[in-house]
């Protein structure tokens, strides 16, 4: 990889200057990220940013605007031809600003030297706002994981209520949510033919907000009228049944669109794009990025989150595990959409060449490591499929599963010159490895996990069993505590034939809603019998949008109807969180 440390052509200018040097005397798109700017794949800035200039358009990228000031950075570049786009970066600002706790964080991953304080709470808003001041007139787009998921109604643990759709709260004119490629790639191409903003309302994977008195656009999706944000403020039951029928639609390949009404407005969600192809992914991939912080970072500390993946490689999307807590599914979508082992081999080669590489690939994952290849035998019937996992309660008869295409990528990978050796620290669905949960698994899981466990573990490998309490593990959506423990076995006896001293860490996750004091006290007699001391736990955050949120709100499975125990207060929490030390005396 050739580094290129000062500005030319081929970087996205972010100053006046930079555009001055290339000679733009007029913006077409001003995009606006709650991120330091990092021409990476892994950053959606970048990938939008790029996605826009490769259909012809001249972009420029304003990252981490002074929003307390005269404002001088949201307006430097004026007004653009097209719109301003927002995001609050690659993390939930909420989540990067405070611990489940809600106390706040003293770092921030995504700017130079991790320090805190260069972003507002909810950045999305703030920054919108900030611009429907200073140019009423000129449209504003808002997408990225915080605006994805709070495209409806939703519950806000930082603030302890129901909060309507970020549109109706922000004054943004489109939302696109989830993976936005091709969602911006139709937007700018229908500008681009001349068509007017507020014409184009029936955008696959956007949102939109129109007057109650007006015509809600016609098309031939199937339209799902969810309950208004006022009647979810007046009831957690009518609040649960739009979640239901919200997560049941993001499921289905084939999806109806959503509207919801808010105040004299209402908010219309339109389904997705159908799942990018091979092709597709590929050629977002092949897009000029620099793999590089932008050089108006050269002479500033380091970037955390760019240090931490700047030489993994990311070999697929998507996850089909739905487990209750995560949003992977609700922004990513559930369908695997896999890189081809020629784009993944082309970036490989591309680390191999960076002066600064050293021979080892951080992580060669994904959000599910090991899900790499995987899909529906018949997608005809994932059309209209709504269950929000593939592999819980049970593997699905469609879900094709073999491990095959990946351990081959990982030989590929293992034998280009000048890689020593590739980790996977993406996390692993272990529960696929194994006949008792996946009927199909065979010889190619089994040669996954030694291949995993030998050549792509740093000495420690990490898995999420999350919780032992068949209780507990049935709200997260997780397999039983008794495949984490034949993974062990198998682990351990792997790591005994082979004369390595390599150690099993498993994370947990406590307070999560269902968990009581009894299913922790089994818990705790679990670790003990195992002797597993645990060195981290995960506090359970509410997140919008997710079931496990939706119960925590509502204090029952909306689902099921079933009330479920939540540990609400900072004592209920500890306690929870002390059941996993119960080697540690002091506590």
């Amino acid at each position: 990889m050739k580094k290129n440390n000062f500005f030319d052509a081929s970087w996205l200018p972010t100053t006046v200057k930079e555009a001055e040097i290339l000679g733009w005397e007029e913006i077409d798109v001003v995009l606006i990220s709650g991120d330091a700017y990092i021409d990476h794949p892994s950053f959606g800035t970048a990938v939008i940013a790029r996605v826009i200039e490769s259909e012809g358009f001249k972009v420029a990228v304003v990252p981490q605007p002074n929003w307390k000031d005269d404002l001088r950075d949201f307006r430097k570049f004026g007004r653009p031809k097209y719109f301003f786009g927002v995001t609050a970066g690659n993390m939930d600002s909420m989540v990067n600003h405070y611990t489940a706790a809600k106390r706040l964080r003293s770092n921030d991953a995504y700017t130079p030297g991790g320090k805190a304080g260069f972003r507002p709470d909810y950045p999305t808003i703030v920054y919108t706002q900030i611009l429907k001041k200073l140019f009423p007139d000129v449209p504003v787009v808002i997408g990225g994981i915080e605006a994805s998921m709070r495209r409806l109604t939703h519950y806000d643990y930082w603030k302890n209520r129901i909060e309507p759709s970020i549109l109706a709260g922000s004054g943004a004119d489109m939302l696109i949510y989830g993976m936005g490629e091709q969602p911006i790639r139709e937007l700018v191409r229908q500008l681009a033919s001349g068509a007017a903003f507020s014409e184009l309302t029936t955008i696959p994977q956007t949102a939109v907000v129109v007057k109650q008195s007006e015509a809600i656009p016609k098309t031939d999706w199937k339209d799902i009228v969810l309950h208004s944000f006022e009647q979810c403020c007046g009831s957690a039951k009518l609040f649960a049944d739009n979640f239901v029928k919200f997560e049941k639609e993001s499921n289905k390949l084939n999806a109806g669109r959503l509207i919801e009404a808010v105040d004299n407005r209402q908010v219309i969600v339109n389904p997705p794009f159908p799942p990018m192809t091979e092709t597709e992914i590929d050629n977002v991939y092949d897009l000029p990025f620099k793999y590089q912080p932008h050089p108006r970072y050269n002479k500033k500390e380091a970037i955390p989150a760019y240090d931490m993946i700047k030489f993994s490689v990311n070999i697929h999307r998507g996850c089909f595990g739905g487990c209750s807590f995560c949003a992977i599914a609700a922004h990513q979508g559930k369908q695997i959409v896999s890189r081809s082992e020629k784009s993944i081999l082309k970036e490989v080669k591309n680390l191999v060449s960076d002066p600064d590489f050293k021979g080892y690939i951080s992580d060669l994952g994904g959000p599910s490591a090991n899900m790499y290849g995987m899909e529906g035998k018949d997608l005809q019937k994932c059309q209209t499929c709504s269950r929000p996992s593939c592999i819980w309660s049970s593997v699905c008869n469609n879900l094709k599963i073999d491990h095959k295409r990946i351990n081959r990528l990982y030989s590929e990978v293992d034998k280009i010159k000048g890689v020593k050796k590739s980790f996977v620290g993406s996390g692993v669905r272990y529960d696929l490895l194994f006949s008792e949960w996946n009927k199909n698994a065979g010889r190619n899981e089994d040669e996954y996990l030694r291949e995993l466990i030998l050549n792509h573990t740093s000495g420690r490998l990490k898995v999420a069993p999350e919780h032992t309490s068949p209780n507990v593990l049935a709200e997260m959506r997780k397999p039983p505590f008794e495949l984490f423990k034949k993974l062990k076995n198998k682990f351990d006896r792997i790591i005994k034939t082979n004369g390595v001293n390599f150690e099993l860490i498993p994370y947990f996750i406590s307070s999560h809603p269902g968990c009581s004091d009894e299913d922790m006290k089994m818990l705790a007699h679990e670790m003990k019998t195992l002797n597993l001391k645990p060195e981290q736990v995960q506090d359970f955050t509410p997140t919008p949008m997710t079931l496990a949120t939706t119960m925590f709100y509502t204090g029952f499975n909306p689902y099921t109807g079933k009330k479920v125990f939540v540990a609400r207060s900072v004592e209920d929490k500890r306690k929870q969180k002390n059941y996993f030390f119960w080697w540690n005396k002091k506590l």
